[in-house]
C-alpha cells in the first residue's frame, strides 16, 4: 500500500481520492476545497459583488439579441442588460451560424458531386484537359521558334 505524506499525516491513495472526489481535502490543520462554497455559508452579497450590474449593448450586441430571439424588435431592448444575457445571445447566435455553415457545406458537397457526375457524362476529365493544354503550349512554343528562326534569317 502506497502512503503519501501531507504535513506529517499519512493517508493512503484511496483515502485521498475519496476526499478529492468529495471536493474537500485536508492537509494538516488546513482544509482545502476544490468546489465553490454555496448555501448559507456563502453570503448572497459576496456572490453578487462579482457580477456586472449592467452592460450597455452595442449595435452588434443588439443584432445578436434580436437574431437569437431574445427580443422581437430593437425597441424592446433595454438600455442596460446583464452580461449573462449578452453571453447567452452570443452563444445562441454562434450555434445558429454553425448550423448555417454546416448546411452550406452539405449543399456545396452535393453540388460538387452532381457537377462531377455531369462532367463524367460528357467525358471530361483532368487528364484530357491537361493533354489538350500541353498540346496548345507545344504548338505555341513551335510557332514562336519558327518566328524566331524567320527573323534570324531576315536579319542575315
Amino acid at each position: 500500500m502506497v502512503r503519501i505524506a501531507f504535513n506529517t499525516s499519512y493517508r493512503t491513495r484511496t483515502e485521498m481520492h475519496r476526499q478529492v472526489r468529495r471536493g474537500v481535502m485536508t492537509t494538516g490543520s488546513r482544509r482545502l476545497c476544490s468546489k465553490p462554497q454555496e448555501g448559507p455559508s456563502a453570503p448572497q452579497a459576496q456572490r453578487l459583488g462579482f457580477k456586472v450590474p449592467g452592460y450597455r449593448p452595442s449595435e452588434w450586441d443588439k443584432k445578436m439579441l434580436l437574431w437569437s430571439g431574445r427580443f422581437k424588435t430593437a425597441e424592446q431592448i433595454p438600455e442596460f442588460v446583464s452580461f449573462e444575457m449578452i453571453d447567452a445571445a452570443r452563444n445562441r447566435a454562434r450555434v445558429k451560424a454553425c448550423y448555417v455553415m454546416m448546411a452550406l457545406t452539405i449543399i456545396a458537397c452535393i453540388a460538387i458531386a452532381v457537377s462531377g457526375k455531369q462532367a463524367a457524362g460528357r467525358h471530361e476529365n483532368l487528364t484530357s484537359q491537361n493533354m489538350e493544354k500541353k498540346a496548345r503550349w507545344r504548338e505555341e512554343a513551335q510557332r514562336e521558334k519558327e518566328e524566331a528562326t524567320a527573323l534570324a534569317e531576315k536579319a542575315q
